[in-house]
């Protein structure tokens, strides 16, 4: 699953991440990153006419990570290097989490 190892790679950085903001801004990617998670597992074993609004959901949350993470880099609490590499697999887990969820509104008709 790419947001485990996405999440890892994230783990990696927070142990270097500055004391100052560890557990302030760190802590917010890292409860927006573990709640991604969350609704990704979740989302694996719901039935699937009930599987889009839990992955609207995870969306928001990468969206959450992506922002605060930007925060965190534009105030040098991450290296360009491992920001870029972080980037770069949360843009993939975004499409592929579009992508799910644009799949299952084709096959599953809304509720009315």
């Amino acid at each position: 699953m790419k947001a485990k190892t996405a999440y890892s790679f994230w783990f990696k950085i927070y142990n270097d991440f500055p004391k100052a903001h560890r557990y302030t801004l760190g802590g917010k990617i890292e409860d927006y990153f573990l709640g991604l998670l969350e609704n990704i597992f979740i989302s694996i074993y719901l039935p699937p006419e009930t599987k889009v609004p839990r992955l609207t959901i995870a969306i928001s949350k990468l969206d959450g990570v992506k922002f605060f993470l930007q925060i965190a880099w534009e105030n040098k609490c991450i290296q360009d290097d491992k920001y870029s590499a972080l980037s770069l697999h949360l843009q993939e887990i975004g499409r592929m989490l579009g992508g799910w969820r644009k799949g299952l509104e084709k096959k599953t008709p809304p509720n009315k």
